[in-house]
């Protein structure tokens, strides 16, 4: 059960960009303690494997499996969504989506798992990619699916060779923290060489000419603008609530938001 454990601190701490002697400095520890433990030589006590992770920011549930994997009893708890304990919370996302009508606005997880939306993402859903229903399904729709889906996200976007590049690097980024997404991020990365050519997808903006990235939709009602912002929970100490996030889709000019307050009543 070692071995697994290893791989993912020695991963998450490259993926950091964290030397060895960096992340002993910040432990307290010597750099040789550090390359025992991720060479398998030295165990790490469960006080010393908790602070290990918090310096690495891995995520909680990551932080679970690691010491579950270690023998240590696990962190963080992992409490359903639409269990009582959450009532608050579940109260603030809904008062969060409905404020934020007709500006679209949905709740995802880590694995970009769409949880809830309100009227205004309904109606961009809809519009966006029509032969997907997101009701058809008792199980979370995938947004990373809803990309690659053949009448999916992209097929309408006008500068994919702008935002698709950006956006791999993102999910690419997230996947070394959540390796469940790794497979999804091959299938829009393969989606983008496709589209784009192998050099293209690899590319990042070096100049932008932007201050966010706006994605731009060619539509029924003429070329819709975005660009989003994201609201997380402030400190979670729950495996559910630090992975969700609350995606806000602005519209990124006026003719965008003047066909949402029409469309979305």
């Amino acid at each position: 059960m070692l071995a697994p454990m290893l791989d993912t601190l020695r991963q998450v701490r490259k993926s950091r960009h964290l030397s060895q002697l960096e992340l002993s400095l910040r432990l307290g520890v010597s750099q040789r303690h550090v390359s025992f433990v991720e060479s398998g030589r030295a165990k790490p006590s469960r006080e010393l494997l908790a602070a290990w992770l918090q310096e690495l920011e891995a995520p909680l549930g990551l932080c679970n499996e690691i010491m579950l994997q270690a023998g240590y009893a696990p962190i963080y708890s992992n409490t359903q969504l639409h269990d009582p304990a959450l009532a608050s919370v579940n109260m603030a996302l809904q008062q969060l989506l409905q404020a934020q009508d007709p500006i679209p606005a949905l709740v995802i997880d880590a694995h970009w798992n769409l949880l809830r939306l309100n009227r205004g993402a309904e109606w961009l859903a809809m519009t966006l990619a029509p032969g997907i229903d997101l009701r058809a399904d008792t199980t979370p729709m995938n947004l990373l699916d809803m990309l690659v889906h053949p009448t999916g996200l992209t097929q309408l976007i006008t500068n994919l060779h702008e935002v698709g590049p950006a956006f791999l690097a993102r999910l690419r980024h997230e996947a070394s923290a959540h390796p469940i997404i790794i497979d999804k991020v091959k299938a829009f990365a393969a989606l983008l060489d496709a589209r784009l050519g192998t050099q293209t997808s690899s590319q990042t903006c070096l100049n932008p000419t932007t201050p966010v990235l706006t994605t731009r939709y060619a539509t029924p009602y003429g070329e819709l603008a975005f660009f989003s912002m994201f609201t997380t929970f402030g400190t979670p100490q729950d495996i559910t609530l630090a992975s969700l996030r609350v995606e806000h889709i602005f519209p990124a000019d006026v003719a965008t938001h003047e066909v949402l307050k029409a469309q979305v009543q």
